[in-house]
């Protein structure tokens, strides 16, 4: 342990005299300046092993992440220059220290660089604040040094100088990164936007307050004594415990006795009553959410019914259905006469909440970097309420008896046929069930 400290102490961390921030921050630090995330295990034991399971630790490694930046970005941004920025502009978030060092592109995962340690400790930690008026696109100021920063006022460390700051409690601190506009002007990220324009940032909830939720517990394995401690764990779409529940739905009938042959409506109700932004958030393009519901007769037989629809513009997108799309991957996939893949593989007539994201072309898009426009957001919004129907009539051949009514509400992280023709590893198109809500009518003789 006394080599360790000994080798930290002599380490150049040299801090730039300029708040450079963003695009211009590229390639005005080194790596060393940055500490590896295992310098901080030594003392911070239970944050590393949070952080090492959290997306955190996985935004530049992870598969769909790495298949996403080299197959689709990197070769995208070499032949567009519109959109060139992106080839380095991606690891200003996904793997900050490369970026602040230039290194662009960074060695793939199977490399094993200095990339691979994603979003680390110090770089959070040698953030101080934003330049400009909206935290957007890695405008984070980067200071990295002896001194790290933290929301605590009067820690002492043996290895390292601590310094209160403000910033990194706030949700601004998040929007660095969790905002985020397109080459083309498209807000494509705005979880940050999408909380600030809440209930919750009225009431001073901020991100931290559910993804970063404080325990008792101990900063350091040398402090004494416990304090209320922020875990590291940041939660989110990647956790099924975060997605359960996210949405509360009910769901009844207009009538409950009915006969062969009449009609029934279904309301069904959805509320946000979990997340401080909207659901799906962040990157909304690669994100599915649907609710299924089915009619199941006494004797087994189940019926799909399909959600009316409610005629406002742009509501085919919301709908799920066998067209095509994602066509302008043919760009960095070098493809010749390209006609797209499926949109996505959900029961045709049910409801999708999202917010389509659209190519130069006016083609929904899986590459944010390549959106310049947007079509209908229907997304689930913090306390929002979305309400639903679903006519039906009666088939003449369905028994007497009770008839349960089930909705279901699932979420893919990304559409099945991008997973599919991408070869992205298949855990990132399962479906995952976040709730159900049930309900009944009786059918008479």
């Amino acid at each position: 342990m006394r080599s360790f400290f000994i080798f930290l102490f002599f380490l150049p961390f040299a801090i730039s005299a300029q708040d450079v921030a963003g695009e211009e921050a590229f390639g005005k630090f080194s790596y060393d300046q940055f500490e590896k995330p295992e310098a901080c295990k030594s003392c911070h034991v239970d944050f590393y092993y949070q952080w090492q399971q959290a997306m955190m630790s996985q935004a530049y490694t992870h598969e769909w992440d790495e298949i996403e930046y080299f197959k689709l970005a990197v070769p995208h941004a070499e032949k567009d220059e519109k959109v060139a920025g992106v080839k380095a502009g991606c690891n200003g978030c996904h793997a900050p220290i490369s970026f602040l060092a230039g290194d662009t592109p960074p060695p793939p995962p199977g490399a094993n660089s200095r990339a691979n340690e994603s979003v680390s400790c110090d770089v959070c930690h040698t953030i101080v604040g934003f330049k400009g008026d909206i935290p957007y696109n890695f405008n984070y100021i980067s200071k990295p040094g002896r001194t790290k920063y933290g929301p605590k006022p009067g820690l002492d460390s043996p290895h390292h100088r601590t310094e209160y700051n403000e910033f990194i409690t706030t949700a601004e601190f998040c929007g660095t990164c969790h905002n985020e506009k397109s080459p083309y002007g498209a807000w494509v990220k705005a979880t940050q936007i999408e909380w600030k324009e809440g209930p919750y940032a009225k009431q001073g909830v901020v991100c931290q307050d559910c993804h970063m939720p404080k325990a008792e517990g101990r900063n350091a394995v040398m402090v004494e004594g416990t304090d209320m401690v922020a875990q590291h764990l940041f939660h989110g779409a990647h956790d099924k415990g975060k997605l359960r529940g996210v949405i509360e739905m009910r769901i009844h009938p207009n009538e409950r006795e009915l006969e062969p042959g009449e009609t029934v409506v279904f309301s069904l109700q959805l509320h946000n009553a979990k997340a401080g932004h909207k659901v799906p958030s962040g990157s909304a393009e690669e994100r599915v959410l649907w609710v299924h519901v089915e009619a199941i007769t006494p004797d087994g037989t189940v019926y799909h019914l399909p959600v009316d629809k409610k005629g406002f513009e742009g509501e085919e997108y919301t709908i799920a259905s066998d067209v095509l799309a994602y066509q302008d991957m043919a760009i960095p996939l070098g493809l010749t006469d390209f006609k797209g893949i499926r949109r996505e593989e959900v029961p045709i007539g049910d409801r999708i909440f999202r917010k389509p994201y659209l190519d130069p072309q006016g083609r929904m898009t899986i590459m944010q970097w390549n959106t310049a426009s947007f079509g209908p957001d229907y997304r689930i919004g913090p306390r929002e309420t979305k309400i639903e129907t679903y006519t039906w009539i009666i088939p003449d051949e369905i028994p007497p008896g009770r008839v349960k009514i089930k909705a279901s509400l699932y979420y893919r992280k990304l559409p099945k046929p991008v997973q599919e023709f991408l070869n992205v590893p298949e855990e990132e198109s399962k479906e995952v069930l976040i709730n159900t809500a049930e309900t009944y009518i009786e059918i008479l003789e």
